[in-house]
């Protein structure tokens, strides 16, 4: 196969211009052979997300993958032409496609095909479901599950390997917490892996031991269950396509029209199976990858073969570059590009790295615990020195404040060095940020991330092992939006479901299952929340050229909601249904309860557009493109 993967992060492409002029109506300058059919959207609240209140249109018109007009209804009927699909909103609302800024997809997509441990209550439960799981499974494949929570069970603690032994005795069996920082392995996949009691901890982790002595126990934590998953079998051929499919599918579902693999690494196949779905043309959505810092060689050096691939005058080889792309970004290949690199420096809330002792040490912990850090300052410091002024964006991992202050110094170093760069360093998670540390975060033009669901599944323990002070100002959404900084809302999938809308919602709510509201000064409003899985998160991900608001010349990534999120009982937001989506203009998902009247008038073919694809030639402006990209891969 060849690797064609990441090319756009070696190699500074000329940037696109902006929004565009809307072309006159009933033309296309990217078509030959007369106009391409409009799209026009009417009859709902359509939210532009432009500005920092709520800016509503008549209607939107959408050309071949893009928007050409946003504004009144009669101006919006001469913009569409005769060549128009009319699509009636009904009072439903239209709004830009969600942008997920903190993801792994395709770790998501390995877990379809392993067991949900979601919800179980007691280890003799998780045995249970991995038995009936294990039937399911190839002979030669790990027997796998995801998704359990320590805390919320019976024994308070990780499954030891005698107790996952009963699953099996002779076949590897390995579950991850619903975190995805720990896990637990049986006796047959230690012994697969050689770990036994001579194994030492790695940098950054530990594997739990039996009382007294150096044997694992079956538990580990963090860089640990990292190492062992690295060792699963990788997913090859129909296997890895129906990875990043079915993942796929999930993402749009949920009203998303880019995707994010923050970790791309975690597994030793990650790459491959991205390659092959690069290769086979296979996303119907963007996904934007960060490449774990370990592998960070790894995925730049297969940038390299991209180049190769991509450097052939072969007409062919051009157009499959430019297929499909409505703004000719660049930076992506068959829906795929690199953003940059991504850092744990701590863990999960119980492993939050802070500068002061919990007010409640999690199971298991002595009074005075802080957690710990999980990268040396040399080696974040190192990268940040060598990536700060290029067009690799840094994501890191940070739960405590000692884990944003590690960060803040390292970036603080390489400003001192290199001078401010539009770099946006990403603050993931950034679950307790003290005030002078927010301030320090403006400075360097940093962004947080919020997983904001956590703090209804888990605000209460969170309230209890952080104290209030900590508690009540984590993610402090309102804090940040003070002082002037763009937060964005991620769901961290497969940690929680790849939705969007509770996110909003708990962003705005801040409440608990158990009804306490968790800090309430730090509530945000419903457009806030929006604006955070838009136009904020387009800008986080360097995309807010192209994506994030309802403007002309930006590409349709467009989503239908059942309900104005805007209109409704703030407690009601996270239940809104995503009835639609749709990429560059073309439909990537339809909820079955719930299809959009459209009135077809002028063009009796199906509304699927396809700019620049292979069934007609290039026009001299898509000639040129194509030359300037291959030189530019030189």
């Amino acid at each position: 196969m060849k690797k064609w993967f990441l090319l756009f992060a070696l190699f500074p492409f000329f940037s696109c211009n902006g929004p565009a002029k809307s072309p006159e109506a009933g033309t296309d300058n990217n078509t030959i052979g007369g106009p391409s059919p409009a799209t026009m959207y009417f009859n709902g609240d359509i939210i532009t997300m432009v500005g920092d209140t709520a800016q509503y249109a008549e209607a939107l018109v959408e050309r071949a993958g893009k928007i050409v007009f946003v504004g009144a209804m009669d101006e919006a009927l001469k913009e569409a032409g005769d060549a128009v699909v009319k699509v009636d909103l009904a009072g439903k609302t239209l709004t830009p496609g969600f942008i997920d800024t903190h993801g792994h997809m395709v770790y998501y997509g390995k877990n379809l095909m392993d067991q949900d441990l979601t919800g179980v209550k007691d280890i003799p439960e998780i045995v249970s479901r991995m038995k009936a799981h294990a039937s399911t499974v190839a002979n030669d494949a790990w027997i796998v599950g995801m998704g359990y929570q320590p805390l919320k069970m019976k024994e308070n603690r990780h499954p030891t390997a005698d107790e996952l032994d009963e699953v099996s005795k002779d076949r590897p069996v390995l579950i991850v917490h619903s975190s995805g920082h720990g896990g637990s392995m049986n006796h047959a996949l230690m012994k697969l892996l050689g770990i036994d009691e001579k194994i030492k901890d790695p940098a950054g982790g530990e594997y739990l031991r039996v009382k007294g002595s150096q044997m694992p126990l079956g538990g580990m934590e963090e860089t640990a269950l990292i190492d062992v998953r690295n060792k699963r079998p990788a997913f090859t051929g129909e296997s890895a396509a129906k990875v990043i499919q079915g993942a796929a599918e999930r993402w749009a579902s949920f009203g998303q029209t880019t995707a994010m693999e923050c970790g791309l690494g975690l597994g030793a196949d990650d790459i491959s199976i991205v390659e092959n779905a690069i290769d086979k043309n296979l996303l119907p959505i963007d996904l934007v990858c960060f490449a774990k810092e370990s592998e960070t060689d790894n995925v730049v050096n297969s940038a390299y073969g991209v180049s190769e691939a991509f450097a052939s005058a072969d007409t062919g080889v051009a157009r499959k570059l430019m297929a499909g792309r409505a703004d000719l970004d660049k930076r992506y290949i068959n829906r795929v590009r690199l953003g940059g690199i991504k850092f744990w420096l701590d863990g999960n809330p119980q492993m939050a790295w802070m500068s002061e002792a919990y007010a409640t040490p999690p199971p298991g912990r002595k009074a005075g615990y802080k957690a710990y850090g999980q990268i040396p300052d040399s080696v974040l410091f190192s990268f940040f020195d060598k990536y700060w002024t290029s067009n690799m964006q840094i994501n890191m991992h940070v739960q405590g404040d000692q884990a944003v202050e590690q960060a803040l110094q390292a970036i603080e170093a390489a400003v001192k060095k290199h001078g401010m760069r539009d770099h946006r360093p990403v603050f993931v998670h950034c679950g307790y940020a003290r005030p002078d540390q927010i301030a320090r975060i403006k400075a360097v033009g940093g962004i947080p991330t919020f997983l904001s669901i956590g703090l209804a599944g888990q605000g209460d323990e969170v309230l209890k092992m952080w104290g209030n002070k900590r508690a009540f100002n984590g993610m402090a959404g309102v804090s940040m939006l003070k002082a002037g900084i763009h937060f964005t809302l991620s769901h961290d999938a497969p940690i929680t479901p790849p939705a969007i809308l509770p996110l909003i919602s708990a962003a705005v709510n801040r409440t608990t299952i158990t009804g306490n509201v968790i800090g309430p000064d730090q509530r945000v409003t419903a457009y806030q929340g929006m604006q955070a899985v838009t136009s904020s998160a387009a800008y986080q991900i360097k995309e807010e050229k192209n994506k994030g608001t309802l403007e002309v010349g930006k590409l349709a990534d467009l989503v239908i909601l059942e309900q104005n999120p805007l209109k409704v009982d703030p407690k009601a937001i996270g239940n809104i249904k995503v009835m639609q989506t749709i990429k560059e203009g073309k439909t990537v998902y339809v909820r079955k309860d719930g299809a959009i009247a459209m009135e077809q008038r002028g063009f009796p073919d199906d509304h699927a557009h396809e700019s620049g694809g292979d069934k007609q030639p290039l026009t001299d402006h898509q000639k040129k493109t194509v030359a300037m990209l291959l030189r530019a891969s030189h």
